[in-house]
């Protein structure tokens, strides 16, 4: 039995891995959606990690698409009680922003996509610089009272405005952040390491990385002369380009090797053994990458590796 973290103060539970919903609805249509998420599952993950924009960006769509699959998938399962599920306000095309109304209205659309009447851990999805936090705050602190919402979080943000959250939070008695999304892995460790982390540990926030292996880069399956079919390989493939990209590889195959493990479970391990990660969010378009993904749970890296 895989033992689950506690996130941040929330009293929420969950899987040491994320499982990312930002490719349903996008490079993996219902069925493949179905079986992604029944796979994981089924090998004990809890922690689905969405947004309301997902997936804006593909022809045709229009954001939502991911949680409403979601939202399809809780129904016909009906284990809506298992699931933390986690999502997203600020970048829907039709809700950008986080002043106090834009989160109200956003919040109620997601509640309707995934069929539910609260959401366990609401992000905000890019800081917004033009509201002020107290806003921001308020607006998150009453979807709590009113019980849309179980804990709130950041993603996107700077230190000194996660810093201002908080105050803010501590100072009025009203909700706080518990949890922060940063971009963070192997081959991005500045954008987390340092003053953000620093303040995320401090305040006792669990972090929950996104692109944890680099749009794919750190599967390993990127490597000089070859090409991959993939919607992201353009950027992954750039960390072929330097030295660092091909150092932390040749880290990941070397150890890989030793432990008779994915190369993608080594780098995510790494990234679930850091100071103040909960869980790595990673993504699978298919069934058949979910397993190298919840390996992470059972690989305990060495100091060394």
């Amino acid at each position: 039995m895989t033992s689950l973290r506690t996130l941040g103060s929330s009293g929420l539970t969950v899987f040491p891995l994320a499982l990312g919903g930002n490719v349903f609805g996008w490079t993996a249509d219902e069925a493949r959606t179905f079986a992604v998420l029944d796979a994981y599952t089924a090998a004990g993950g809890n922690f689905v990690d969405t947004a309301d924009s997902y997936s804006s960006w593909a022809p045709g769509n229009e954001g939502g698409e991911s949680e409403t699959l979601i939202g399809k998938w809780l129904a016909a399962r009906g284990n809506r009680s298992d699931v933390v599920i986690a999502t997203k306000v600020g970048a829907h095309p039709h809700h950008k922003g986080l002043s106090a109304t834009t989160i109200k209205a956003a919040a109620e659309e997601s509640l309707t996509r995934l069929g539910t009447d609260h959401i366990d851990l609401y992000y905000t999805h890019f800081d917004d610089p033009s509201v002020p936090v107290e806003e921001i705050i308020t607006a998150l602190d009453q979807l709590v009272k009113d019980g849309k919402v179980r804990a709130i979080a950041a993603s996107n943000i700077s230190a000194e405005r996660l810093r201002a959250s908080l105050d803010f939070s501590e100072r009025e008695g009203l909700a706080r952040y518990v949890a922060l999304q940063p971009h963070y892995n192997l081959v991005s460790r500045h954008t987390y390491e340092g003053e953000l982390r620093d303040t995320a540990a401090r305040a006792g926030l669990a972090a929950v990385p996104y692109y944890a292996l680099a749009s794919g880069f750190l599967t390993g399956k990127y490597r000089p002369g070859a090409t991959v079919d993939s919607a992201r390989a353009q950027g992954a493939s750039k960390h072929l380009e330097s030295e660092r990209g091909l150092k932390v590889l040749g880290a990941l195959d070397r150890i890989a090797q030793d432990r008779g493990a994915e190369i993608a479970t080594v780098a995510l391990a790494w990234l679930a053994a850091q100071p103040t990660v909960a869980a790595p969010i990673a993504s699978a378009r298919t069934a058949e990458q979910v397993p190298a993904l919840v390996a992470v749970a059972d690989l305990a890296l060495t100091d060394g590796e």
